[in-house]
């Protein structure tokens, strides 16, 4: 019981991250560039405070790594700019098949064999995200699009690079601080555009340090009761949840185009996961 319960949590907050984000562009009270940059500052803050309370329960040298802070860091830029032209729904899909897709991809590429039903399955996801985007008055903006695909393979290297850590709070919250350096760049390009308001600083805030920050907190310490196939499957709902999100509090809709991409999209992932597990 207390794994489902942390489970529905950790996922509701996954899909909170795309209703807040959105929630805070839609209403021009901050720009991109501030709401990634508030979100990681405050995420590194949250999770800082959070590590140094469980210091005394671990004595994992785990301290994260650049390369994996650079992926953190790429996701909440393109992640934030995807939101921009994006609804709350089409970007999670987005997100999570890109996610799902280049994980499977790149286990592939270090050498496991492709079965016969994980092929099938990765071939309709693959239709169900371009079938989401082929020309019609529904379709997403293209950069849309590819800055949320571009969101979704950062996020699947930095999960890939963060299984058989030994302490992922501690990985996750050093990627965060090592994060931080790195929001200065765009920073400073888009300085002269930057704007936000109360209402947007609390948006990007709580996306920061509630939804990412304890959120993942509250993921790694359900992950311990599931196993590695019902952690893939249950994060399938994200898009799901975000989408319903999206139309009680940004009064979004909810498009056949949309429902349809979600059933071919999920449904060949789950195929492909599903024969993992039966290998």
């Amino acid at each position: 019981m207390k794994t489902l319960l942390l489970t529905c949590l950790a996922m509701i907050a996954f899909a909170a991250n795309s209703v807040l984000c959105r929630l805070a562009l839609s209403q021009g009270g901050i720009d991109p560039t501030s709401f990634t940059v508030v979100r990681l500052l405050s995420g590194a803050v949250v999770l800082g405070l959070i590590f140094r309370f469980n210091r005394g329960k671990t004595t994992s040298p785990s301290r994260g790594s650049w390369l994996a802070a650079a992926m953190l860091f790429l996701y909440a830029i393109s992640f934030s700019f995807a939101y921009v032209s994006l609804t709350t729904g089409t970007g999670a899909l987005i997100l999570f098949g890109a996610v799902q897709i280049s994980m499977i991809v790149l286990t592939l590429v270090s050498g496991q064999e492709l079965k016969p039903l994980e092929l099938t399955g990765i071939i309709i996801a693959f239709c169900g995200l371009v079938y989401l985007v082929l020309p019609g008055v529904t379709a997403p903006s293209v950069s849309g699009f590819l800055l949320m695909a571009l969101a979704g393979i950062a996020w699947g290297i930095y999960t890939l690079r963060g299984r058989g850590t030994q302490n992922p709070l501690a990985d996750t919250t050093f990627n965060f601080i090592r994060s931080a350096p790195l929001v200065i760049i765009p920073a400073l390009v888009a300085f002269p555009g930057m704007h936000s308001s109360g209402t947007g600083m609390l948006l990007a805030a709580l996306s920061g340090g509630v939804t990412s920050g304890i959120g993942y907190a509250i993921w790694y310490t359900a992950l311990r009761g599931l196993t590695a196939t019902q952690a893939a499957v249950v994060q399938l709902s994200v898009p799901i949840i975000a989408a319903f999100g999206g139309v009680l509090f940004i009064a979004e809709q909810i498009t056949l185009r949309l429902a349809l991409s979600t059933v071919l999209t999920l449904g060949g992932i789950l195929m492909v996961i599903l024969s993992k597990e039966k290998n």
